[in-house]
């Protein structure tokens, strides 16, 4: 079995091809500028003031070749101008090559600027695919070679040779490869993690934003049936009373009779659309089993047996002191995720377990399936733990890359909630036990609530309601 994640529409909210065209024309216009004058100051002070024998003609011809490349670049294209991936990669290959110039004319990996050659493949590997980072990071190694063998040795101005120990140079050239290999490798990986999180917070963000939606349309409707209720009741009230009096009258009668009709019909319409309303003011308060249930409605006919318990019993009954909480779309997205995460791995049968204390409220959702791997299990709730394309035989189709249950993790942590992630084993389980008394076989999720942080006093909950407030959008 593969890590378990929900099947998220759309995860890939920036697609690559937009990823690796984000660098601006400008941005390395200005950094060459500022590596130019950088190498200019550096010139003049070398031959100036530590009397170097640098040919000066060749290095500020090296330096000419930067300053017209920023010129034209600056002349013919905007100053918004986004490059695309291989365009930064030649504009990256270009400065590498004319840094790469310079130092081997001022005297090579005894030159300590040399290091500056490590820019270019850093800049590439955050900025770029790692085809175009391979590139690169050749390039410079190449580069690095070429001027450990053949760079002339730095002169003073007298002509005495500042030559460095052999191995002293040898070991300047691996130093500086293995920086490269190792500063591209660790560049990419923190882009990486870095570009998955921001890609999955924003996947977070649109799933919050779409249950929002969702909840307060249904609440537009739930309010405007618990507003229009009177109104309509009071329509048919009179037209009945009016068809008792135009008996004797069959025209009118029948226009009576139909206006009953049509307020009896809206009454249905606003009571259908209203069903999964409950964002108006009477139902901002309810209690945690309601919340659970509204989120485990969607997966009830998925043909999953779906067993919930509270506080260790199938049924409280209508009059058992539930506990009441305030209602946030994190919670019911969170837990719906969570369900349908179970659901889906679910051999016959899926647990869902309340349970309050004097300090906590914990929601466990478990299921008989194969539980999670054991080797993924503490990585699970991280976005992106599989990878794409990697088929899952349980269900063909099913991309799953762990962003469900970080959605579904970073949402409930939002309200305060911490999850667990386990599996069957780690419990005392048993499958010869009724569903009704049998613990989650397979994979399991806790999720706990510090009472103080959801909890809703009878006081409060008894409290005057006030008029429904307009939605804000």
């Amino acid at each position: 079995m593969v890590s378990k994640g929900m099947a998220e529409p759309n995860v890939n909210i920036i697609p690559n091809e937009a990823r690796f065209s984000w660098v601006r024309l400008r941005t390395l216009v200005m950094l060459r500028w500022l590596t130019i004058a950088g190498q200019f100051v550096a010139l003049v002070i070398a031959v100036n003031w530590l009397g170097l024998d640098i040919r000066v003609d060749l290095s500020a011809t090296v330096i000419g070749v930067a300053v017209a490349f920023n010129i034209v670049a600056t002349v013919v294209f905007p100053e918004n101008r986004r490059l695309s991936e291989r365009a930064a990669l030649m504009t990256l290959m270009f400065d590498l090559v004319q840094m790469a110039a310079l130092i081997g004319l001022t005297g090579g990996l005894t030159n300590p600027f040399s290091v500056l050659l490590l820019t270019p493949v850093v800049m590439a590997a955050t900025a770029l695919n790692l085809r175009a980072t391979l590139l690169l990071g050749l390039v410079a190694i190449v580069m690095l070679t070429l001027l450990m063998a053949f760079a002339p040795p730095m002169r003073l101005a007298g002509g005495a040779e500042l030559a460095a120990p052999l191995v002293l140079s040898h070991g300047t050239w691996v130093a500086l490869i293995t920086s490269v290999v190792f500063l591209a490798i660790y560049s990419r990986r923190v882009m990486v993690e870095v570009f998955s999180m921001s890609q999955a917070l924003a996947a977070t963000q649109a799933a919050l934003g779409r249950e929002q939606k969702l909840t307060a349309l249904g609440g537009v409707v739930a309010a405007a049936a618990h507003e229009l209720g009177t109104p309509l009741a009071t329509i048919k009230l009179v037209s009945s009373e009016l068809a008792d009096e135009l008996e004797d009258q069959p025209e009118l009668l029948e226009d009576v009779r139909l206006i009953r009709e049509q307020a009896d019909r809206c009454r249905d319409i606003l009571h259908e659309m209203g069903r999964t309303g409950k964002d108006d003011t009477l139902m901002q308060i309810a209690p945690i089993s309601a919340l659970v249930q509204e989120a485990a409605e969607p997966h009830i006919e998925r043909g999953k047996q779906i067993i919930s318990r509270i506080n260790g019993r199938i049924n409280d009954g209508p009059g058992a002191d539930h506990m009441l909480v305030a209602r946030q779309s994190e919670i019911i997205h969170g837990l719906r995720n969570l369900i349908q995460n179970a659901v889906d791995f679910a051999d016959s049968k899926v647990w869902i377990d309340i349970s309050w204390g004097k300090s906590n409220l914990r929601v466990h959702i478990g299921d008989d399936g194969p539980g999670y791997p054991v080797h993924l299990i503490g990585r699970i709730g991280d976005p992106f733990v599989r990878k794409r394309g990697q088929p899952d035989p349980e269900r063909p189709g099913y991309e799953g890359m762990g962003l469900g249950l970080f959605i579904a993790k970073t949402l409930l942590e939002r309200t305060g909630a911490q999850l667990t992630f386990a599996n069957g084993s780690e419990w005392d389980t048993s499958k010869d036990e009724p569903p009704e008394t049998a613990r989650p076989t397979g994979a399991i999720v806790e999720v706990v609530w510090p009472r103080e942080t959801l909890e809703i006093t009878l006081a409060q909950a008894r409290a005057p309601l006030g008029k429904n407030q307009p939605f804000g959008y």
